[in-house]
């Protein structure tokens, strides 16, 4: 609808052009919006407003022009210009009831459109380290990420959703180190566990399962282990070196056999990692491997091709992308004085990657604190030739988990921190995932851990919940009462439904489609879930205020295809953000009432 409005305006202003009325140079971009107030009427723009400045005229005027020169429309049942220069549209009953006959019809493909048609895009999200399971600081980002990737595809993007495996460089050493000294400890040796090393039970876990394939195998001379080493961050000394030096001397001392450690404890963390964006409703259709590329030639090609373009510069033995050139706020190493290949060198590869297997948008979430990650990696992109602003760098912000009044607090390497996993156990999937996208990704997040536990109307996705179960428990009724019903639209007189409650439920089912597209361009799937709680409100006031089982067989009807269209768009925007639609709830906060 908001299309065939932007048409009716154009035309208007095409026709007073050619009338010599006004004299535009171009037509501006027309914004129409829903009114904010039904009374004011279902759209309103401020084109005038935007034309003022050109036509040197009061806004109110053109307003006026505007709509006196308005072809007629058969869906528009009156255009009005109102102070200070806004044009409000009220659609005809037929037109405004015909969302309830186009839900039924198309179930739960309504609200799809074709804004991405033929464009294929990436998104990647979560991507991270798998050092550890997930904890909850991750769990938005999943929620988000996967929110949008169906927002996407429900616009006709060609989406490919990707996890980035970082199973290449110094943190994945620093594991496999970790778990082979635990695995020592558990062999019977006595040693100082460095500072830097990952802390948590689930290192243990991982010590005692290497243990249980490889029995005294890996075992070696634990005094050879700290020879030479710099001492440790608690005993006066720097960290970093110190565990930088065990790492050194262990695959001296292990060999051949360091692999074993390496790849074990990637394996039992990455399938958890897997395992508990599964349960998350998370899913992904590559899982991408760092390693891939440094066994590739993709680095040394994107290498190439930034000395190609003369981006790349010797200084101290380094090579260095000269990142500033392209905006970033400084140059950045891509291969050490030693030959080794830096973290960057992988990011630049793999963006050029994903633009070679035919993409034409890479959309990549990253936490609040990859900042500077935005500027790098759209230099890089402008550097290897492609267009920085098909390159999207969405940051979520970090979500703080209270349980009552009480701050949980995370530190991934003490291992002092609560999992995703952990969370669904406790609140369920469907609530973590509403929760996690009820606010804008850029926004930061209070995650209440009691209030998703609870079921009340106070808990918002179990209020949108009920009211699907609630709908469904209608049918139920009539199928136990055999109470006929027809949900043939062309035989239901929906023009009965002129109560103030089921016109603001049409009012909402109508902006269902609207609300989906501006998610899609926006990137903002938050605005799913709020709409959701919206509509879910105005289904429950319908419901308290309109008796649907009621001897009236046409109004039965009527309002039986509204709730039916209702259930469609419930059970879809659920199942956008990632949570389900039961058939079955119960909760004495609703049922007191019915």
């Amino acid at each position: 609808m908001i299309g065939h409005i932007q048409e009716l305006i154009e035309n208007a202003l095409e026709h007073l052009t050619q009338r010599d009325e006004i004299q535009i140079d171009s037509i501006p971009d027309i914004q129409v919006e829903r009114a904010r107030n039904p009374e004011h009427g279902d759209y309103a723009t401020n084109i005038a407003m935007v034309l003022q400045k050109q036509l040197k005229q009061p806004p109110i005027a053109i307003a006026e022009m505007i709509v006196n020169a308005m072809n007629p429309s058969k869906h528009i049942k009156n255009v009005e210009a109102v102070k200070p220069g806004f044009i409000n549209f009220t659609l005809t009953d037929n037109c405004r009831l015909q969302v309830i006959r186009k839900i039924i019809e198309k179930k739960q493909d309504f609200g799809g459109n074709d804004i991405g048609k033929d464009q294929h895009v990436t998104v990647e999200f979560v991507s991270a380290n798998p050092t550890g399971p997930l904890h909850v600081g991750h769990g938005r980002g999943a929620a988000y990420g996967s929110s949008l990737v169906n927002v996407l595809k429900k616009s006709g993007f060609k989406v490919h959703a990707e996890y980035y495996v970082n199973d290449n460089g110094r943190q994945m050493d620093i594991l496999a180190v970790s778990v082979w000294l635990r695995y020592l400890e558990l062999c019977g040796e006595r040693l100082r566990f460095p500072d830097n090393g990952y802390q948590g039970d689930y290192i243990v876990d991982i010590a005692r399962q290497v243990r249980s394939k490889f029995g005294d195998d890996l075992r070696v001379d634990v005094k050879k282990i700290f020879d030479q080493v710099a001492k440790d961050e608690s005993m006066g000394g720097n960290k970093e070196d110190h565990i930088d030096d065990i790492i050194q001397n262990s695959k001296n001392l292990l060999a051949d056999r360091y692999q074993h450690v390496f790849s074990m404890a990637l394996k039992q963390i990455l399938g958890g990692i897997e395992d508990d964006l599964e349960d998350f409703n998370v899913h992904y259709d590559e899982w991408f491997s760092e390693k891939g590329l440094h066994e590739s030639d993709w680095i040394d090609r994107a290498m190439q091709r930034l000395k190609d373009g003369d981006h790349v510069y010797k200084k101290e033995g380094a090579w260095w992308f000269n990142a500033s050139y392209f905006g970033d706020d400084k140059d950045r190493v891509v291969m050490r004085e030693n030959g080794q290949k830096t973290y960057f060198a992988s990011d630049v590869a793999y963006l050029m990657n994903k633009f070679e297997r035919g993409f034409d948008r890479a959309i990549y979430i990253f936490g609040a604190d990859h900042h500077g990650y935005i500027a790098r990696l759209k230099a890089a992109a402008k550097a290897l030739g492609y267009d920085a602003d098909k390159v999207d760098i969405l940051l979520v912000q970090f979500a703080n988990l209270f349980k009552g009044k009480e701050k949980l607090k995370m530190s991934t390497r003490s291992g002092s921190f609560i999992t995703l996993k952990t969370l669904v156990d406790e609140v369920g999937a469907d609530a973590a995932r509403y929760f996690y996208v009820m606010r804008s990704h850029d926004q930061h997040l209070d995650f209440d851990l009691e209030l998703a536990k609870s079921q009340t109307k106070d808990n918002p996705v179990f209020y949108i919940q009920y009211a699907h179960a609630r709908i469904c428990s209608i049918f139920r009724q009539l199928n136990a009462q055999n109470m006929p019903y027809n949900e043939e639209i062309g035989n239901v007189n929906l023009k009965l439904l002129d109560t103030d409650y089921e016109k603001a439920l049409i009012r909402q089912l109508s902006m269902y489609a609207e609300t989906i597209a501006k998610a899609a361009v926006s990137y903002q799937v938050n605005t799913i879930a709020n709409y959701l709680k919206d509509l879910a409100q105005s289904f429950h006031q319908f419901y308290a205020h309109c008796k649907i089982q009621g001897n009236n067989e046409d109004l039965r009807n009527a309002r039986l295809n509204l709730c039916l269209a209702t259930r469609y768009v419930l059970a879809d925007g659920l199942a956008l953000i990632g949570s389900s639609a039961p058939t079955e709830m119960h909760s004495e906060d609703f049922e007191q009432h019915d």
